[in-house]
């Protein structure tokens, strides 16, 4: 999936992994999950970068 945008809103990253928005956020506060950069006090983006980089280590995870 290629994206033009080098930063994306929790709802494409929702939308990119198949789950809701609360689950994004969930899997932020457990751990599971690149931590979004804070643009301001109710912005947050998510670097294209980074999430692909989370992708490719859960792919190691699956087939090592």
């Amino acid at each position: 999936m290629k994206n033009e945008t080098p930063f994306l809103r929790d709802i494409e990253v929702a939308k990119r992994y198949g789950v809701s928005r609360p689950t994004i956020w969930r899997w932020v506060s457990n751990g599971n999950f690149p931590r979004p950069i804070k643009l301001s006090a109710g912005s947050a983006r998510w670097s294209f970068s980074d999430l692909e980089v989370w992708e490719q280590l859960q792919a190691q995870k699956i087939c090592p």
